[in-house]
């Protein structure tokens, strides 16, 4: 972990240490996620929503887009590829 990062959320924050390292890492756990889990995760909660491939494929491409190392484009074809293999 990043004692830098974990400074800053600290004093923009006015945690603890301990509380903003808990952050941070709780944080970096939550993006540590592969792209491929990522998709056939929201995938599955997208499904069980009864949303429809068109639409699950622009919500994940939009959402991979904003995280905050995103792969780079992806098209419908590589996400279909990732879930059904």
């Amino acid at each position: 972990m990043d004692p830098e990062l974990v400074r800053h959320v600290a004093a923009s924050t006015g945690l603890s240490g301990e509380v903003a390292a808990r952050v941070v890492a709780d944080v970096v756990a939550y993006y540590s996620e592969t792209t491929e889990e990522f998709v056939r995760r929201r995938h599955r909660e997208l499904q069980a929503r009864d949303r429809r491939n068109a639409e699950i494929w622009t919500v994940i491409a939009d959402e991979l887009a904003r995280r905050p190392v995103a792969p780079g484009p992806v098209s419908e074809r590589r996400l279909r590829r990732i879930v059904y293999g």
